[in-house]
């Protein structure tokens, strides 16, 4: 197949529009994970408690993501790895 017609006017328009597409693709499916502070990711572990996901192990002094077996010692890194271990899932279910 040969490439884009260096005469056409509207290739590299097309070409760009794939470019900015892709890109908020790949922006749609990504997690941000920046704005979990302590707060954030102590009021999301709460929650998880709360909803039997996570189960405290006082004992251990560590955090045990019940739906994929995963033990944290910090909360915030619990909650980073949560809501990718939701988008993920998220992203799985959409693929089927």
């Amino acid at each position: 197949m040969p490439g884009p017609d260096p005469h056409d006017a509207t290739s590299r328009d097309y070409e760009r529009f794939e470019k900015e597409q892709l890109a908020q693709d790949r922006d749609a499916a990504s997690v941000d994970t920046a704005d979990v502070d302590d707060r954030t990711a102590q009021n999301l572990i709460n929650d998880l408690v709360d909803a039997d996901i996570v189960t405290p192990v006082p004992e251990d002094h560590v955090l045990v993501h019940e739906p994929s077996g995963t033990t944290f010692d910090s909360s915030t890194q619990l909650a980073v790895f949560h809501r990718g271990w939701t988008a993920g899932r998220d992203a799985d279910a959409e693929g089927e």
